[in-house]
């Protein structure tokens, strides 16, 4: 089963590591987040990927035309440019990397890889969000669903402690930050049927995927939620940079199922 990658956007909220490098290709432990996402679903199988080039999607190509050199050991013969490569840990992976176009918003990247997808069932995700989910647990609930698409849904993580005030004032007690039980929100993760390009009529550059192409597969019933409760964290800020950082380096990060 293949795997879209969303990989073209701006990222302009983490401007500080994107003025030179696209967002996906920030690095986490020394690696990109992108790597960490293919990982993930490599871990559960799915090695297979295609990946939706935008901005700066030349620093995407040439990590991936150069990855099996850079992990590689290797012995090079100056007098010929003879190469002898030596205990590689390339990995077992499939990437094909597509120019969605610099501006075209997710609904017209999706749209533009169709031809590379065949009539199959696919996963689709974004290429700055890591998690602990239970791939083939999604797999299994879309199937069962019978509905066109699946999206992960996660409880919005609060920013901020609260406190119990009594009546007088007095502060009750003080609660440290705490995920938020009413709000759910889209992680990416979805697991989509050919027929989702049925809601992808039209020229759809300026169409976000999150926007029409949901909204119809709601409309029409064809849309389930699988609920995930365990870690998901999307690098949508520095901040959560330095926080996945943070994680990987004590040893905490939750998304290293391989």
């Amino acid at each position: 089963m293949k795997v879209v990658l969303f990989a073209g956007g701006l990222g302009t909220r983490i401007s500080e590591e994107t003025d030179i490098r696209p967002k996906p290709m920030v690095e986490i432990g020394g690696k990109p987040i992108l790597w960490h996402i293919m990982k993930l679903y490599s871990h559960y199988g799915f090695n297979e990927f295609i990946v939706c080039l935008g901005y700066k999607g030349y620093v995407i190509k040439e990590y991936f035309m150069n990855y099996f050199l850079h992990n590689s050991d290797l012995t090079v013969n100056l007098a010929n440019n003879d190469v002898e490569f030596h205990q590689s840990s390339a990995e077992d992976i499939k990437v094909t990397l597509v120019e969605t176009g610099l501006h075209t918003k997710t609904a017209g990247r999706l749209k533009a890889v169709q031809p590379y997808l065949g009539n199959d069932t696919f996963m689709l995700t974004y290429g700055d969000g890591v998690s602990d989910i239970d791939l083939h647990a999604l797999l299994d609930f879309h199937r069962r669903s019978g509905k066109t698409a699946t999206v992960t849904a996660v409880q919005l993580d609060s920013r901020f402690g609260g406190m119990d005030i009594g009546p007088d004032g007095a502060v009750l007690a003080f609660r440290e930050k705490e995920k938020d039980e009413a709000k759910w929100i889209n992680a990416g993760f979805f697991v989509l049927e050919p027929s989702v390009f049925d809601y992808l009529d039209g020229d759809m550059r300026d169409t976000m995927w999150e926007d029409t192409p949901l909204e119809k597969l709601t409309k029409a019933g064809q849309l389930a939620a699988y609920h995930h409760t365990g870690f998901w964290k999307c690098m949508d800020a520095l901040r959560d940079k330095i926080e996945l950082e943070a994680l990987w380096q004590n040893g905490l990060a939750k998304w290293k199922l391989w």
